[in-house]
């Protein structure tokens, strides 16, 4: 593939390179031309777009960059990022599967994993690939339709429980400037169940690296998915979650942001029948001169469904914080419960902290709440924890570990939940 060049604006570089690759991409070429039609109308966002507004993607996009990188990751390398001991292991390189380093070779079964590319041919892949992400709502979507060079598929069989969770594990290690777009489908089937969990690294590199990853899930009737994203890559990420519940299912998904130059994490969830149940947890600790960007979607379309948000951040220094959270309740989605909190500590002057919780409600017969809270460590609670012979310091630390200790308790993993833990009490020491 050709590395794009400084001479056309950023969104012709794109299709540039789109056109130079196209006939050597996986799946259906019409979706991506239909995605690639719809980003060179929708273009990068720039600080006019309110969507992106706090966010300057055209300097993270300016430059020069390749497309793809070879695999070289090694398996001891890999081990530092496995915490779960019996987890059924997929290692994603550089947005595309890596067979060597994944453990899929003896699963259980109902449970159907392949490289996104090879599951382009599977009639289950073609009903339900680039149905739900919305090539028209956002350039970042658009783009990722149009570019994957891989991901994973993962089909879970009807009435089937996964007991030993799927570890997802994104890591960069190109060493030149590249983008690179990760493309997932997981696919629960009726009455079945599992336990997922996508996490985020890179090795040590200068180079200027871009993920733009985007993972589709479908939880049918009946289905029980636990979703747990965990980000701890230095680089630059747009992480796009498109969910799709069907009658009587439960989805309950849980971001954790500890590192990244810049993140952007998109989660748009649509509960399309009833007696649906979804749970949102995000906590974000941000330090230097990060920033992280929380936007999250809850669309109610049928009655009787309960949603449920909790998402928390620490920033320090100079870092950014933003979370957008709406939730749209629909007219015919009466007997809605729906509820939002966002809750905030500041640890220094310079720290800066966008929040806007929303709600859009076309119902009449509903419960539904939202919230914000931003201010500095409690003063009255680090008095009396001094008062019992804690320092300042260790005050303070006990009182940041327990704010943010709050989100982990919805962790059911036990190994993750100690991995968790124990990334929160290392960020405070």
């Amino acid at each position: 593939m050709e590395t794009i060049t400084k001479t056309n604006t950023l969104t012709e570089k794109f299709i540039i390179e789109f056109e130079s690759s196209k006939n050597s991409l996986f799946g259906d070429i019409a979706i991506r031309e239909q995605a690639i039609e719809s980003f060179s109308k929708l273009g990068i966002p720039g600080r006019k777009s309110e969507e992106y507004k706090y966010l300057n993607m055209e300097l993270l996009l300016k430059g020069d960059f390749s497309f793809s990188a070879s695999d070289k990751i090694k398996a001891e390398q890999l081990l530092s990022f496995q915490f779960v001991k019996n987890a059924i292991v997929i290692v994603i390189e550089n947005g595309k599967f890596n067979p060597e380093h994944s453990k899929i070779d003896s699963l259980s079964a109902g449970l159907y994993i392949s490289s996104i590319a090879d599951a382009s041919e599977n009639s289950k892949f073609q009903k339900h690939y680039s149905k739900y992400a919305d090539i028209q709502s956002d350039p970042f979507i658009a783009l990722n339709t149009a570019l994957a060079l891989g991901g994973i598929f993962i089909n879970v069989s009807k009435s089937s429980v996964i007991n030993d969770p799927i570890h997802i594990v994104h890591v960069s290690t190109a060493s030149e400037n590249t983008i690179i777009n990760a493309r997932n489908l997981i696919v629960l089937e009726e009455n079945s169940n599992a336990k997922i969990i996508e996490s985020f690294f890179s090795l040590d590199s200068e180079a200027k690296i871009f993920t733009n990853a985007l993972t589709e899930i479908v939880v049918s009737q009946n289905a029980i998915l636990e979703h747990y994203k965990i980000q701890d890559d230095t680089k630059d990420l747009v992480n796009t979650t498109q969910a799709y519940q069907q009658k009587q299912s439960v989805f309950s998904t849980n971001n954790y942001t500890f590192r990244g130059s810049t993140v952007r994490n998109n989660l748009n969830i649509v509960l399309d029948d009833e007696f649906i149940e979804t749970h949102l947890n995000g906590l974000y600790l941000t330090k230097d001169t990060q920033v992280i960007d929380n936007h999250t979607l809850v669309d109610h379309r049928k009655p009787n469904c309960n949603s449920n948000e909790l998402y928390k951040g620490i920033i320090e220094d100079k870092s950014t914080a933003t979370f957008n959270g709406k939730i749209y309740v629909r007219k015919d989605a009466q007997k809605t419960n729906a509820f939002q909190s966002n809750k905030n500590i500041l640890l220094s002057d310079d720290g800066t902290i966008n929040t806007k919780p929303q709600l859009e409600i076309y119902a009449d017969d509903v419960k539904c709440s939202h919230g914000t809270s931003t201010g500095k460590l409690d003063e009255d609670k680090i008095f009396y924890l001094r008062a019992r012979g804690l320092s300042e310091v260790s005050a303070k630390k006990l009182l940041m570990y327990a704010f943010a200790s709050e989100v982990v308790e919805h962790v059911k993993i036990e190994e993750l939940k100690e991995y968790l833990e124990e990334k929160i009490s290392k960020r405070f020491e």
